[in-house]
């Protein structure tokens, strides 16, 4: 199996602040860049065929206007998608809410050493009580696994077996180093002092990688 923390630490991650019409927002933010060109780095994560090899089943209307469904997951509207360049689409986990609370816009650019800088800024209106419970680490975590995911993809192209990987110790370790990973984007952003993060790490760190044969339950949620 593929070194999962050297896929980590390939990433960059930042914590902002931001705007959306339902009030002030958080923002996170990775980077990321694969050895593939633009283009087939576009149709993995468009191609409707393509995305459950590397990521989750995607239903719905897909097209600018129309909305979409994660198997599982969140769902929302397209409101942007201009190949091979841009995407941005509401991101909401359950019924949709009458104000943008959430919205993910990825990019893609050729990087000026070959292969293809996808940068992925995920704003949203976060419950001062979650930031203040799990920060970052929320979404930040789950984004870390779906890029992970695309980077097996685009490195052999297969189709990732998901039971496997979710099973495998070495996802866990993922989890545990991407948690600590946002804890640390957070400290360079807003200065926290380390109790504060390292809160906010262990109660991320317990979601996305509970104790053996406890069920995690009402935490922050995936992706």
């Amino acid at each position: 199996m593929k070194d999962f923390i050297a896929e980590l630490e390939a990433a960059r991650r930042t914590v902002g602040t931001g705007d959306l019409p339902a009030g002030a927002a958080r923002v996170v933010t990775l980077e990321r860049t694969y050895p593939a060109d633009v283009e087939d780095v576009w149709d993995a994560v468009t191609d409707p065929e393509r995305i459950p090899r590397w990521f989750l089943p995607v239903t719905g209307d897909l097209r600018v206007g129309g909305t979409y469904q994660v198997e599982g997951n969140a769902g929302g509207e397209i409101r942007a998608c201009e190949a091979p360049r841009l995407l941005r689409l509401t991101w909401v986990m359950g019924p949709p809410t009458p104000e943008d609370t959430s919205v993910v816009e990825v990019r893609l650019a050729p990087a000026p050493d070959g292969g293809t800088t996808l940068t992925l800024e995920h704003t949203a209106v976060v419950p001062p009580e979650m930031w203040d419970q799990f920060g970052p680490g929320a979404v930040g975590v789950g984004w870390d696994g779906a890029l992970l995911g695309l980077g097996l993809h685009l490195d052999g192209g297969a189709t990732l077996d998901p039971e496997a990987v979710l099973a495998s110790p070495e996802l866990r370790a993922f989890n545990v180093a991407s948690s600590e990973a946002w804890g640390a984007a957070l400290a360079a952003a807003d200065g926290l002092d380390a109790d504060d993060v390292a809160a906010r790490v262990a109660a991320t760190t317990a979601f996305y990688v509970p104790a053996d044969d406890v069920p995690a339950e009402d935490g922050p949620g995936t992706r």
